[in-house]
């Protein structure tokens, strides 16, 4: 168990460089598995989330070497079922991908059912529905799903829910099926955009990458020696944008996939933030448009209108609990209806232990209302992890003294964070207990 000790209330100052995806590396980190040959993924974060995945990845016998920021992964024509690490899978919930993965390597086998964060009830149903089309028999026990598959099979489907991960689940089981299949209703998020670009590096053949229709010609057997840049992080770009604003202070902001978080920063001005795009160029990958932003002292006020979110291009699921503690330092009651998952609102109300005006209405919806004075307190962390970022954010805003205790599904997502804020400022430590 760690924590962290922080002395909030703080201005901060500095830049910051976003990192690269985590949604994006956890796909393709499993998408590894779908080349028989050796597949470097270049500037992989250092993350719990991508820590439990290589376990499971070197318990099925395939090699992981890490060089310098690259994961290089493979070659993995030789996988054994056999001995996979039951309690790394179960950690997260990104094993789920490997149903799909390994459908063009296996006629039958088992995985661990998926774990990660607790949001309620997160049915897996959609993955089923979808990959049965492509031929999979999959039975649910109980701590496991068993496939059989006879071959896999061309075919047209409607996801039953317009989800990232039961997008890039059927891409996978797509990529190795011989012919043309057709998804609809799927995502076009940064993950997903950032898995066609690996698959296609691996000589399957996508159209429509961006929109809610893809067309993928997969192959038999998929065997090259490939690398990829992967996309920096909206996610972690708003958490640093939620900082700014709760904290009121000035910072720079660098490598922002800023076409992933336009209705966010449309949001935040109409809330009153105060900020400036003063640079725009691509990633390394040479597909990502990317900006630096410059956050500025703002007087903030709540938005007439409830703020949800909904598949790209509305706002992305994982930022939406950034502007809860951005509301409790708005004047007025902003209500956040997060209709996505059962669970994850009922964490909200923690920001309350810091004084925060936060009212649960139900499961999904929350009224703030601010501004409001925060203050140090000792609060453990929830086991998810946005609802944990965001509680950081708000003790890095409180005056006095807090702990965080448990801080794991914080390090599931962000890289060195404890370095990383005490560089901008903050009076932050990890303590190891």
């Amino acid at each position: 168990m760690a924590k962290f000790v922080i002395n909030g209330g703080k201005k901060l100052s500095g830049a910051v460089t976003i990192n690269s995806a985590k949604n994006s590396a956890v796909a393709l980190l499993m998408a590894a598995l779908v080349n028989r040959g050796m597949t470097r993924l270049k500037n992989m974060p250092n993350i719990e989330e991508i820590n439990r995945l290589v376990e499971v990845l070197v318990s099925l016998g395939v090699p992981v070497k890490k060089e310098g920021v690259d994961l290089v992964i493979g070659p993995t024509n030789k996988l054994n079922l056999k001995n996979i690490n039951i309690t790394a899978a179960q950690k997260t919930r990104s094993i789920i991908l490997a149903l799909g993965a390994l459908a063009g390597r296996f006629h039958s086998y088992s995985l661990p059912q998926a774990g990660g964060c607790r949001l309620g009830s997160r049915t897996v149903k959609p993955h089923l529905f979808a990959l049965e089309k492509f031929g999979l028999q999959i039975i649910t026990e109980k701590d496991k799903y068993t496939v059989a598959i006879k071959k896999l099979k061309p075919a047209e489907i409607v996801l039953y829910e317009s989800g990232d991960t039961v997008t890039e689940n059927a891409l996978l089981a797509a990529a190795q099926t011989v012919g043309e299949s057709t998804i609809k209703f799927c995502t076009a998020n940064y993950m997903v955009r950032d898995l066609c670009y690996f698959l296609q590096k691996l000589g399957v053949k996508i159209d429509g990458i961006g929109t809610s229709t893809l067309k993928v010609i997969g192959l038999a057997d998929i065997n090259k020696n490939v690398e990829y840049e992967i996309s920096e992080d909206p996610i972690e770009a708003m958490f640093f944008l939620s900082i700014a604003a709760t904290t009121n202070s000035s910072l720079t902001i660098k490598r922002c996939p800023i076409d992933f978080l336009e209705l966010e920063l449309l949001k935040l001005e109409k809330m009153g933030y105060e900020f400036e795009l003063i640079k725009k160029y691509k990633g390394r990958n040479g597909l990502t448009n990317l900006v630096d932003i410059i956050t500025k002292p703002s007087k903030l006020k709540a938005l007439e209108e409830k703020i949800h979110a909904l598949p790209f291009p509305g706002i992305n699921q994982d930022n939406l609990p950034f502007f809860v503690p951005i509301a409790t330092q708005a004047r007025g009651e902003t209500l956040i209806h997060d209709w996505t998952y059962e669970n994850r609102a009922i964490y909200y109300p923690e920001l309350n232990r810091l004084g925060a005006k936060v009212t649960l209405m139900d499961p999904h919806r929350v009224e703030i209302d601010g501004p409001t004075k925060l203050s140090g307190a000792e609060v453990v962390c929830p086991p998810a992890l946005r609802p944990a970022a965001i509680i950081l954010v708000a003790m890095l805003a409180a005056e006095g003294h807090s702990t965080l205790y448990n801080v794991y599904p914080i390090h599931r997502g962000y890289e060195k964070l404890e370095e990383r804020l005490s560089a901008l400022g903050a009076d932050i430590k990890l303590v190891e207990e």
